[in-house]
């Protein structure tokens, strides 16, 4: 039976090829509840799935209501699962039955043998976390795709273009659903919320090396357009023996997908070192302004790095984002999108940030 859902995206399956080589992968999946005005960002990470490295072992970290961190690790790698021709990943900690072998199950099954773990697939989310302190998390909730990285009704691209299928570039990136729609629940320590289609985004990236720096934007939740969807990334990647920085924009809306990406598009940004994501990007036929900012002081979460997962990331899910398209001709340019939001995924990694980071390419 194939797992592919219609609008799967390439490198949505497990990366690993194995051997003991540096290597790790990561899930990233957001859910916003725009009537409770939160979210929460569920993040999974594999390192060194070989075992026995310094390294190896998984991570499960949730950015939950009000920017509260939660996180538990998974240490025991042969308790992780992925599938390697779609999106379905899984990390069992705690069990209630030894002798089953760490794979996807019903989601009664789950509820009953797994304590502690999660498991998600382009339809289905689902886990149970608890840390030492106290704090808890639950939930379960299907999701429906309605775009993944691409036009809909067409192939679905990779994020990074064709170059993403070569082995020299590090981090590989892909955005796995830009918007899709999730009905469930979550328990949140004594809080349950309770949601109906509300907007979900998932995302992944894997590698040997993690990028030098890097800064994110991301929503789809905007209450005039709920058809938009918007990432946008820049960062200094590995290519080689040398690095280089690089930007993309991507917006989904009605069914249309436009992106900028440095490869082919003018791309400009000035991001502060905390506070206000600035960029612009443009080719022959069209034009994109952004805008994020937060007065949140953001959460620290764990990202990959050689020394293993360590606190080199900034968050918050609460920023404010504005974002204008313009389709451009000879004469004069048309508005395509003008919209904003406070539910705003807004995020700087790496270093240094010690002042803003301005940087554009060029055709």
């Amino acid at each position: 039976m194939s797992h592919r859902h219609p609008l799967q995206t390439p490198h949505s399956g497990y990366h690993w090829s194995g051997g003991n080589h540096r290597f790790f992968e990561g899930w990233y999946f957001r859910l916003t509840l725009p009537q409770e005005a939160q979210t929460f960002a569920f993040m999974y990470s594999m390192e060194d799935p070989v075992g026995d490295q310094a390294c190896s072992g998984g991570v499960a970290q949730i950015l939950g209501a009000d920017d509260r961190y939660l996180c538990r690790t998974f240490p025991n790698v042969r308790k992780f699962w992925a599938w390697r021709d779609a999106l379905g990943v899984g990390h069992w900690g705690k069990t209630n039955s030894e002798t089953r072998q760490p794979g996807y199950l019903t989601p009664e099954d789950f509820d009953q043998h797994v304590l502690e773990g999660y498991q998600a697939t382009a339809t289905w989310h689902q886990g149970k976390l608890q840390d030492p302190v106290g704090r808890s998390a639950e939930w379960q909730y299907r999701i429906e795709p309605i775009a993944g990285w691409g036009d809909r009704n067409q192939p679905q691209r990779s994020t990074a273009g064709w170059f993403s299928y070569l082995q020299i570039f590090e981090p590989g990136w892909q955005v796995l659903m830009a918007h899709g729609l999730a009905t469930g629940w979550i328990q949140w320590d004594n809080h349950r919320y309770n949601f109906s289609n509300a907007p979900a985004y998932a995302e992944k990236n894997w590698g040997g090396a993690f990028p030098k720096k890097w800064f994110w934007i991301n929503c789809n939740a905007f209450a005039q357009e709920p058809e938009l969807a918007l990432t946008a990334v820049g960062g200094v990647r590995q290519v080689l023996w040398w690095t280089e920085s690089v930007g993309l924009v991507g917006i989904h809306y009605q069914g249309k997908f436009y992106e900028f990406n440095s490869t082919d598009s003018h791309v400009q940004w000035c991001v502060s070192p905390w506070g206000k994501w600035q960029m612009t990007a443009e080719t022959d036929a069209y034009r994109v302004e952004l805008t994020g900012t937060t007065n949140a002081s953001g959460t620290m979460v764990r990202v990959p790095s050689l020394q293993g997962m360590i606190f080199d990331c900034r968050d918050t899910t609460h920023g404010h984002v504005t974002v204008t398209l313009w389709q451009r001709d000879a004469k004069t340019d048309t508005l395509i999108i003008s919209a904003q939001s406070n539910l705003a995924g807004l995020e700087i990694g790496g270093s240094p940030w010690t002042e803003p980071w301005y940087s554009h390419s060029h055709i």
